[in-house]
């Protein structure tokens, strides 16, 4: 059997690529005469860099910078020079994995350390720029960025705003020199929510962050604000596109200050990929990621890819660290296994190459396995 095995990441434990590897050695295991084709993907978070990069043939960069708390550190991007694309991956520069756990507040974080990553990328040369932005620890909507590229934000004594939390004072924002750094810049989304609202970043993403009930009127008035002096600005409203939302309203802070353009990440790395060349050759496709939940039926990444093999009637099998009895019922996939079928959720946080490999080698003993007719 030709197998595709096309993985996300297992958030916070094993990389797309790792997971891959995992994979693949436990299916040789069982079934070495098979033939395999690894394609680690990203629709737009952590790892993204790695795997676009690695689909465009570009090369590591590294740029001086600061993390969201201002700490000083080297981040990585990718350049390819023959097409002057750069590759930026926000959570290698603000990430939420870059910080020590509960010992900063969102309030007290940004997103500035990221336009150094933009200025080096301008400086190379980069006509085009992708950035996934997921994974980040901030909830600014990219007010960091903009003032790390010159715009000025003032209150309504002159005064430079320079905590995102002040932004409820804010009366006037002041463009800089030059105001467009690439000819394109994509920006990968994984989510498709507004800035503000029920469904906005503070609300839905800001808890996984630090930022609790108590202080969602604040975050959210700053951002009110900045969204309404934006829209008095510019005259577009932002905070209304979907996508806005995405990694604390990053979305909003590069397409009103960057010019950027919101893409899904999927649909990124599906065209870089040429996807369904590949899953057109395959007998059968394995996908996973670390849980396939409510959130993988509403077109994260695992689930996008069972849609595309059941519209080709290609037999997708998923592995994964923990199954919702939700996902498990609604049936996508042709088969579902999940590192808690054989250990703890400790023991599979612990060791999850080692267990990952274990379920892949169990899968592939599956005597109901066989070849598309």
């Amino acid at each position: 059997m030709r197998i595709l095995i096309i993985p996300d990441k297992f958030k916070g434990t094993l990389t797309a690529e790792a997971a891959a590897e995992a994979i693949a050695r436990g299916w040789r295991k069982a079934r070495p005469q098979d033939a395999l084709d690894l394609l680690p993907m990203s629709d737009g978070g952590d790892g993204f860099g790695e795997v676009i990069s690695r689909l465009l043939a570009a090369k590591v960069q590294t740029v001086k910078t600061v993390d969201a708390a201002h700490r000083h550190c080297f981040a990585k991007w990718w350049w390819e020079p023959k097409t002057k694309t750069a590759i930026v991956e926000s959570a290698t520069v603000i990430g939420l994995a870059m910080l020590p756990p509960k010992q900063f507040h969102p309030f007290d974080l940004d997103t500035f350390g990221l336009a150094a990553a933009l200025r080096a990328a301008a400086a190379k040369g980069a006509r085009r720029c992708l950035i996934g932005i997921g994974g980040s620890a901030t909830n600014d909507a990219g007010f960091g960025l903009a003032r790390g590229l010159g715009w000025e934000f003032l209150d309504p004594n002159g005064h430079r705003i320079e905590l995102w939390t002040g932004l409820r004072e804010l009366a006037e924002i002041r463009p800089p020199k030059p105001r467009r750094w690439f000819r394109e810049l994509v920006i990968a989304v994984d989510v498709q929510n507004p800035l503000l609202g029920p469904r906005g970043a503070t609300r839905i993403y800001g808890p996984q962050k630090g930022i609790h009930p108590g202080d969602f009127a604040a975050a959210e008035r700053s951002l009110r604000r900045l969204a309404h002096i934006a829209r008095k600005t510019f005259g577009t409203d932002f905070a209304l596109q979907p996508g806005v939302g995405a990694a604390g309203g990053l979305g909003f802070g590069l397409l009103a200050f960057s010019n950027g353009r919101l893409e899904p990440g999927f649909d990124l790395f599906a065209h870089h990929a040429h996807l369904e060349r590949r899953l057109r050759s395959a007998d059968l496709v394995i996908t996973a990621e670390g849980a396939i939940d409510r959130s993988t039926l509403m077109g994260k990444g695992a689930g996008q890819i069972a849609v595309r093999c059941r519209k080709l009637k290609i037999p997708c099998l998923a592995l994964a660290g923990v199954i919702t009895p939700e996902a498990r019922a609604h049936r996508i996939f042709q088969n579902l296994h999940a590192l808690t079928d054989l250990t703890t959720v400790e023991q599979a946080r612990a060791k999850p190459g080692f267990w990952l490999n274990r379920l892949a080698e169990r899968a592939a003993r599956d005597p109901a396995l066989s070849p598309r007719p």
